[in-house]
């Protein structure tokens, strides 16, 4: 018979989530990497609650067109931007825009163009 290593229970969890020390700790050498993930949470939290309704979104073709939907109104919501501004003006400018300067149009980039929206009366 082989001799049985002895485990340490559960400790050796606590030895597991020590090895990689260095993502843990990452926050602590960069200020943008957040300690924790709740604003990620918090954004997601809208799609969970509403997950039953959408259920019934009609196709799976309809359920993909809502989740891009969704994917571009929380980016730019995560950019401090208003959503319905940023879609007005990207859906106004998308069609003439260079393809290979599709990069200004994501949230993080994106900058308003005044001229480009027509003003309501």
């Amino acid at each position: 018979m082989r001799a049985r290593r002895p485990t340490l229970g559960r400790c050796s969890s606590a030895q597991a989530a020590l090895r990689p020390l260095s993502s843990f700790s990452l926050f602590l050498e960069d200020g943008r990497v957040a300690i924790d993930n709740n604003p990620a949470e918090r954004t997601l939290r809208p799609i969970g609650i509403g997950h039953r309704n959408w259920l019934f979104a009609g196709a799976d073709t309809g359920t993909e067109t809502l989740a891009r939907a969704m994917t571009v109104i929380e980016t730019a919501k995560m950019n401090d931007l208003d959503p319905q501004a940023y879609l007005t003006d990207i859906l106004a400018r998308i069609h003439d825009h260079k393809i290979n300067r599709l990069d200004e149009l994501l949230p993080c980039n994106w900058s308003q163009l005044t001229s480009a929206l027509p003003e309501a009366a």
